[in-house]
């Protein structure tokens, strides 16, 4: 029995029908990492009877099932068919029907897997036998995987026993041996259960027996009962027949005696009639009677309401009699106070306009006074403000005074600097060309003396005339710092740059040319 083709639809990653034919020799299938090549191998342990979804690298075996992508929508059903060549006619009686097996696995979504053999629906079971009796199957060691190798290399001797048996092709029989021995021990426990059901229902029987003898005495005295009740109650019938003549007879005494009682009721009645008729004008007066005693009732109760009334207002008057005494009393004597007070603040008022007579005088003078110390103290503000102003110009000329320093005394050290190597350059030169020339440093120091280029003329000195005195302003001086003060091109600092070389300085190059009096090496 042979591999022939391997049918997917919907497995995986294979979306769309997708056939290998697997020809005889070695059939390869190269692809670069992801493009499914693993999915190949687990469809073929898929439909030979895998069961665990983890062997499948899924979380859940509906996972095995092709999800969609962006421009395809998710399956619903994976199918994987296995094509065998059963021209030797190998496979299980059961299913060894035809020269060519299908062996089919289809899962649906939340529905399980169906096998099915040649289109006839099959156990997996079935399956699993079929696929062992090839001496191969899902769990099968020639299907090689990765490090599956050093496995078997370290492998105890059982796991390489199996090996051995698969290759000798005898799995199939250790498959269906150990089938066997499930059944067999399901037998045994079955009648083993049997054994204990036996025993079980033999004391059933015996208390089914018993309960029979028991239904069997229920049975005989109910039968007495029976007889025993009807007997009581033909009795009770008889009695009951005497007690009912008896109560006839009775029964007619009462109606005579009704009869006779309905006639004295009757006549007293009538005379009832007659009393209520007397008892009329009776009940008129006593009704006139109560209707007057409950006016004067309610008379007698207004009048006592009445006077209860007059008495509380009666008291409030005397109360509020007695707060108008008091309140009087008081308001005498606020009087009396508020004239006092009148009196001393006629005499405070005569006081304090003399006072103010005589003040009118100091205040012209304070005035004055007071005038003369304001244009002092404007005078004062005006001479400050101009010394702010000097003192910030004085310290922005002394700031950049200084940055010109700084930068004069790192130009005198580049310029020192750039001499030193120009000796050094001359030595080496006068070296090279072993010049015999005396005193060549009188020639450096004329040099020196005389650059080759032509210095500037001096420029005329203006003569320092005073800056005018800034005006007093109204508005105060503001803050002036020395990098914004706003200087002019005549009075920024001049700084004489040195010529510009006919050629790069290098490092072992002055900064002019020397073309004219050295050779260059």
């Amino acid at each position: 029995m042979k591999f022939f083709r391997l049918r997917l639809h919907g497995f995986k990653s294979f979306s769309d029908e997708t056939v290998l034919v697997m020809e005889p020799g070695l059939t390869g299938i190269v692809g670069p990492n992801g493009c499914g090549k693993s999915n190949l191998v687990e469809a073929m342990r898929w439909v030979m009877g895998e069961s665990s979804y983890k062997a499948m690298r899924a979380s859940g075996m509906d996972d095995v099932i092709f999800s969609g992508s962006g421009n395809r929508p998710a399956r619903n059903t994976a199918e994987v068919t296995l094509v065998l060549d059963n021209a030797d006619r190998t496979a299980p009686a059961a299913l060894n029907s035809a020269d060519i097996l299908e062996v089919t696995r289809r899962i649906e979504r939340e529905a399980g897997s169906v096998y099915r053999v040649n289109g006839r629906e099959v156990r997996a079971r079935d399956v699993q036998l079929l696929f062992a009796d090839a001496s191969t199957g899902a769990h099968s060691p020639a299907m090689v995987r990765q490090g599956q190798i050093g496995e078997l290399i370290a492998a105890k001797p059982t796991a390489r026993r199996a090996l051995l048996e698969e290759a000798a092709g005898i799995s199939g029989l250790h498959s269906r041996r150990h089938e066997a021995e499930l059944r067999l021990r399901a037998a045994e426990s079955n009648l083993e259960r049997v054994d204990d059901i036996i025993a079980q229902v033999q004391t059933q029987l015996e208390q089914l027996k018993r309960q029979a003898r028991l239904a069997t005495r229920y049975r005989a005295l109910s039968g007495d009962i029976r007889r025993a009740e009807a007997t009581l109650f033909h009795i009770r019938w008889v009695a009951t027949r005497v007690a009912e003549k008896e109560n006839e007879a009775a029964q007619s005494v009462l109606i005579r005696q009704l009869a006779d009682a309905n006639h004295a009721q009757l006549t007293a009645q009538r005379h009832a009639e007659i009393a209520e008729a007397a008892l009329a004008p009776l009940r008129e007066r006593e009704a006139v009677t109560g209707a007057v005693l409950q006016r004067y009732t309610i008379l007698a109760e207004q009048l006592a309401e009445e006077t209860r009334r007059l008495a509380q207002r009666r008291a409030e008057l005397e109360n509020r009699l007695r707060q108008i005494a008091g309140d009087g009393a008081r308001e005498r004597e606020l009087v009396a106070e508020s004239e006092t007070t009148l009196a001393s603040y006629k005499e405070e008022q005569d006081r304090l306009a003399a006072e103010q007579a005589a003040s009118k005088a100091d205040q012209e003078k304070a005035r004055g006074e007071a005038q003369a110390a304001q244009a002092l103290v404007a005078e004062a503000e005006t001479a400050l403000r101009t010394a702010a102003d000097a003192l910030a110009q004085n310290r922005a000329r002394r700031s950049q005074a200084q940055r010109n320093l700084q930068d004069a005394t790192a130009r005198h050290g580049r310029t020192a600097a750039q001499l030193a190597e120009v000796d050094r350059d001359i030595a080496r030169v006068l070296a090279t060309l072993k010049l015999t020339k005396p005193s060549p440093s009188a020639a450096l120091h004329s040099m020196r003396r005389r650059p080759p280029w032509p210095m500037p003329k001096p420029r005329p000195s203006k003569p320092k005339s005073k800056p005018p005195r800034p005006r007093p302003s109204s508005t105060p001086p503001a803050r002036v710092s020395p990098n914004s003060m706003p200087w002019s091109h005549a009075s920024k600092p001049r700084h004489r740059r040195l010529p510009r070389c006919s050629r790069p300085a290098g490092p072992c190059s002055p900064p002019w040319s020397m073309n004219s009096k050295f050779p260059r090496l």
